[in-house]
C-alpha cells in the first residue's frame, strides 16, 4: 500500500510539473503582441549597457525561478514577511541586475497598448534569459511562451543544487525534471558567464587546497580571496573571457581551472568526462546541446490559467 501511495504521488509531482508543457508554443503572442520579442531584446540590451552583471544574473534567475516552482516567476514575488524565495540563503545572492532586467522588460511590454497586462513575467523571463545568452556571443533558439504566472512563492519550497554535493545527488536533482546528464552539463556551461563570491569556493582554498585544482589557477584564487576575505570579493567563474558566452568553461576544467567543486566534479568523473572534452572541442555542439536543455527545462512546471494569472507588476500577485 505505501508503495502505491509513493507511485501516486510521484506521479501527481510528474503531472504538476510536466503536464501543461504542452500548452506553450512558438509564436503564442503573434496576435496579441507582435512586437514581443524585439521590446524584450531592446530592453535587456539597455540594461546590459546600465550593468556589466545584467546578462549572467538574468540567465540565472531563469534557472532559479525553473528550478523551484516551475518556470512561472514565482521567484520575482516579494512578500513583507520575507516568506519568499529571494529571502531563501540559496537565492539572496541573486543579483538585483537580473531582477531590474525583468521590470525594465515587464514595463516596456506594457507600454506598447497591444501588450498591456497581456504578456507573462515568466515568459518575458525567458525571452530574456534566450537575450542575455545571445546578447554575450551564445546561440538563439526559438523560446516556447504561453506561461502564467504562479500566484503564490514560498522559502520553504526553495531546493537548489550546491556546489559541494556529490556527482549522484546533482543528477538526480536534474533528473527530477527529466533533464538528463547532458543536460546537465550543457546548463553548468552557464558558468561560461558571470562571477561567484569567494564564500562559494573558499573551503578549496582553505584550510588545504583542493588538489585537483591547478597551482596557477590557485595562487590567483588566493590573491583574490586571501583567508580573510572581504564579504564582496569574488572572482569570474571564467577566468578566460567572463564576459562571452562560449566553450572556455569546458576548456578551464580540462586545465584544472574549474572554480566551483560541482564544476570541478564533471571533468574528474568518468561518467561526464567524455562530454565534456566534446564540447570543449565543439563549441557548436555544446550550443545545440545547451538550447535544447534551456527549452526542456523552460517547460517545468509550466502554469495555466486555471492555476496562474498574468501578473500586472511582477514583484506582487495581482
Amino acid at each position: 500500500m505505501k508503495r502505491v501511495q509513493v507511485l501516486l504521488s510521484t506521479l501527481l509531482a510528474l503531472i504538476i510539473l510536466f503536464g501543461n508543457s504542452c500548452a506553450l508554443k512558438q509564436n503564442y503572442y503573434a496576435k496579441t503582441c507582435p512586437n514581443l520579442e524585439s521590446i524584450v531584446r531592446s530592453a535587456v540590451q539597455r540594461k546590459m549597457s546600465q550593468s556589466p552583471v545584467a546578462a549572467p544574473a538574468t540567465l540565472r534567475l531563469f534557472f532559479h525561478d525553473c528550478f523551484v516552482r516551475g518556470c512561472d516567476a514565482s521567484l520575482m514575488i516579494i512578500y513583507k514577511n520575507g516568506d519568499d524565495e529571494w529571502f531563501h540563503p540559496d537565492d539572496i545572492s541573486l543579483k538585483p541586475a537580473g531582477f531590474d532586467t525583468i521590470m525594465q522588460a515587464k514595463a516596456a511590454v506594457d507600454s506598447d497598448p497591444r501588450c498591456t497586462n497581456k504578456v507573462s513575467c515568466s515568459d518575458i523571463l525567458a525571452l530574456a534569459a534566450r537575450d542575455a545568452v545571445v546578447l554575450t556571443g551564445g546561440p538563439s533558439w526559438p523560446v516556447e511562451l504561453g506561461r502564467y504566472d504562479a500566484k503564490i512563492t514560498s522559502r520553504k519550497r526553495v531546493f537548489l543544487p550546491h556546489p559541494d554535493y556529490s556527482f549522484n545527488v546533482l543528477t538526480k536533482m536534474f533528473s527530477r525534471f527529466n533533464l538528463s546528464m547532458t543536460d546537465f552539463i550543457a546548463l553548468s556551461g552557464g558558468h561560461t558567464i558571470g562571477a561567484a563570491s569567494c564564500k562559494f569556493f573558499s573551503n578549496r582554498l582553505y584550510p588545504t587546497t583542493d588538489v585537483s585544482m591547478e597551482q596557477n589557477f590557485v595562487n590567483k584564487l588566493k590573491g583574490t580571496c586571501p583567508m580573510n576575505f572581504n564579504s564582496s570579493a569574488f572572482t569570474f567563474l571564467d577566468t578566460m573571457t567572463p564576459q562571452k558566452f562560449d566553450n572556455a568553461y569546458y576548456k578551464n576544467l580540462q586545465q584544472g581551472k574549474g572554480l566551483l567543486a560541482s564544476d570541478t566534479l564533471l571533468f574528474t568523473n568518468p561518467r561526464s568526462r567524455k562530454t565534456i572534452n566534446w564540447f570543449a572541442s565543439n563549441e557548436n555542439a555544446f550550443f545545440k546541446a545547451f538550447t535544447n536543455a534551456m527549452t526542456k527545462l523552460g517547460r517545468v512546471g509550466v502554469k495555466t490559467a486555471k492555476d496562474g494569472e498574468i501578473r500586472k507588476d511582477c514583484r506582487f500577485p495581482n
